[in-house]
């Protein structure tokens, strides 16, 4: 299934129906005076979250939903008949905003949640209504109200208590797949990951979820491999894992691989790049114990890094457990 995360739509709710002009004549009752009925009501557009979805691709085509028109009033003082209203179904995370203006009308974060998009227009009321003591035959009726047309786009951002960060072949797939069971797709070649893919990680009865997401490589900000794109992903997570591959298959520097990723993050997001990060340093299971202490030298000299930091396998499993275990008690608190 292709990933949707944005997209434009317009939504019309129906108009109103007309009233209606009509005087009552039967047989013995030759002024039986006004009769006619008001219309019915326009129906409205409601938008609705529903947790079974992940992505926005039924708007990849269908772009119009308009509510259905009340119809006009009748004789016999009968209304017309109010338009049915549309309920347009969203993944939980998404955000409704004014195309025009910019404004976020409404962020659905939970499940079921549903906000009134489009209100239909008003019915239109008949002569009965113009009925009084000096005014026996009134002729006067109301047309019903357009209803409400808006354009609105929608904007779907993940909802996940950690997320996964680091150049392309980290180990993010490897790892998140390990400790959740989610259907990431692994292999030796950069960019295997194309979407955000999320999965829940349970420990002792206790789950967070984790969202996975493509690579980030130097110049991304400028457009450079998948870009900055799916960034956006993360800004719901509580706290983010930088997995950072020890032994690059190009045999760049690690070193220098965190400081590529940082500087994008931070001119993608001055408020991401300041939520709370655990370095994750990923493949010891290829290196030597002298190797990995010398590199904690270098970390320390070259980077100054504040946050914590672990060691760890996704392949062979080493140092999850207590990963997980930290990021829970983190969540926790």
């Amino acid at each position: 299934m292709k990933f949707i995360d944005q997209t434009v739509i317009e939504v019309i709710g129906g108009n109103g129906g007309n009233g209606c002009v009509h005087f009552r004549r039967e047989k013995y009752i030759p002024k039986g005076g006004p009769d006619g009925g008001d219309g019915g009501d326009g129906g409205n557009v409601w938008i609705k979250s529903n947790n079974n979805l992940n992505t926005l691709i039924d708007f990849r085509f269908k772009k119009k939903f308009q509510a259905e028109h009340g119809t006009n009033g009748l004789k016999r003082n009968c209304s017309g008949k109010k338009g049915n209203d549309i309920t347009i179904y969203v993944p939980v995370g998404t955000k409704i905003i004014n195309y025009q203006t910019r404004e976020i009308i409404y962020d659905l974060i939970k499940d079921r949640q549903k906000i009134l998009i489009a209100k239909g227009g008003w019915h239109g009321l008949g002569n009965f209504r113009f009925k009084s003591s000096i005014n026996r035959t009134p002729q006067q009726r109301t047309l019903g109200l357009i209803g409400e047309k808006r354009h609105i786009q929608l904007e779907l951002l993940l909802i996940a208590d950690v997320g996964t960060l680091g150049m392309p072949n980290a180990g993010k797939s490897t790892l998140v797949k390990n400790i959740s069971g989610a259907k990431t797709k692994i292999s030796d070649y950069p960019f295997t990951t194309l979407n955000p893919i999320l999965g829940s990680v349970k420990i002792n009865n206790e789950k967070f979820i984790i969202a996975d997401i493509p690579g980030i490589i130097q110049g991304a900000s400028k457009g450079k491999g998948l870009g900055i794109h799916f960034l956006k992903h993360l800004e719901r997570c509580k706290i983010l894992l930088h997995i950072v591959d020890l032994l690059p298959l190009d045999y760049s520097d690690p070193i220098e691989n965190i400081k590529y990723v940082l500087y994008e993050l931070k001119q993608y997001s001055t408020k991401l790049y300041n939520k709370p990060r655990l370095l994750i340093f990923n493949k010891i299971d290829l290196m030597k114990t002298s190797q990995i202490n010398t590199f904690v030298k270098r970390i320390k000299n070259d980077l100054n890094i504040k946050e914590p930091y672990y060691f760890i396998s996704s392949l062979q499993k080493t140092g999850i457990k207590k990963l997980c275990s930290d990021i829970l008690d983190y969540l926790k608190k």
